[in-house]
């Protein structure tokens, strides 16, 4: 579970013997974020006989929201902001007994302007006295004074020499090629690689869409996730992946953080991330938790290459080019 864990147990721990409805708070930039962290909640809530847990985010009938916070509140609520800033500031959601306020991928939710100002209206909403936890595996400088307007004399806890945040166990290399041998290099890459599970990541939702079809038009059986799916079927493909029902994953930025396949140990960037913190996030798909993985990555021009320099500066690595065999021993788990 990784830092999921840290408040998953501090929450449950700290919670009174028969606490009151919504009594805490976790909200997560996406909803298969939130999905998840509420599963890792029932893990452990089948222990506590007082304690429910409810997810809630858009995409599904506000109403079914209402009536389940008129009938039943549960003491945990985790989701999205828009859709609890909905119910917030529609009085269908009171979080005046609440005493647990926390962001998972802190920073994404608050470099964002719009995603920022909604969290905002939902804490002014929320009591005084309350315990605020941020967590995310990166935090610019930048954030990191945004993150402090919600708490009083916070306990920081950080990884200040970034060359730490290097994921141990994960193999990566880079391929330098044009746009058009992208296809046909991955096409060779899956048939030579012995994988459990990969994710390949696009930039945008129209590349994720043409090089599924590409992919499954050409015998490799693959799903894909995009913001444009209704929320239904993005959840439903979420679990297929998570339930092993499916190997090949495309997806945008949308599963570059936060999400937890422990069957992913190949992570393919077809398209280049933005910067370093996408890039750290995507291969953290790959060897979580101390165990083997392998990260690979498409350079085509000038503008990948200065993210690629960016990458290798700030982790102080040399990310070498893909040799022409690997050694399945330093990627595949026994």
């Amino acid at each position: 579970m990784g830092k999921t864990a840290v408040f998953v147990l501090t929450v449950l721990d700290q919670l009174d013997e028969n606490p009151e409805p919504c009594s805490a708070l976790i909200m997560g930039h996406t909803r298969e974020l939130a999905f998840q962290i509420k599963k890792e909640f029932d893990r452990f809530t089948k222990y506590f006989k007082n304690v429910t847990t409810e997810v809630i985010y858009g995409g599904v009938p506000k109403k079914q929201h209402i009536k389940m916070l008129k009938e039943s509140p549960p003491t945990i609520i985790v989701g999205t902001p828009g859709r609890i800033l909905d119910l917030v500031q529609g009085g269908q959601m009171n979080l005046d007994k609440l005493k647990f306020f926390i962001l998972d991928e802190c920073d994404k939710m608050l470099e964002e302007a719009s995603m920022r100002r909604d969290v905002q209206k939902i804490f002014v909403k929320t009591p005084h006295q309350k315990q605020v936890m941020m967590f995310s595996a990166t935090m610019d400088k930048e954030i990191r004074p945004i993150c402090k307007k919600f708490m009083q004399d916070p306990f920081e806890v950080f990884i200040d020499d970034e060359t730490k945040l290097t994921l141990h166990g994960l193999q990566q290399y880079i391929v330098k090629l044009t746009e058009q041998a992208k296809s046909r290099k991955l096409h060779d890459l899956l048939d030579a690689l012995l994988f459990n599970q990969v994710i390949i990541f696009v930039n945008g939702v129209d590349r994720a869409k043409v090089l599924n079809t590409i992919l499954t038009d050409n015998g490799f059986p693959s799903t894909c996730i995009h913001s444009r799916m209704e929320q239904e079927e993005r959840i439903e493909r979420y679990k297929d992946f998570k339930d092993l029902k499916s190997r090949i994953l495309i997806s945008t930025e949308i599963f570059g953080r936060g999400i937890d396949f422990q069957g992913v140990n190949v992570v393919i960037n077809y398209d280049m991330p933005s910067g370093t913190d996408p890039y750290l996030h995507r291969v953290g798909r790959a060897g979580r938790f101390g165990t083997k993985g392998l990260a690979i990555s498409f350079v085509k021009d000038e503008e990948d290459e200065k993210v690629l320099q960016g990458i290798q500066d700030r982790f102080e690595i040399k990310i070498e080019e893909l040799p022409e065999k690997i050694d399945t021993n330093t990627y595949m788990n026994n």
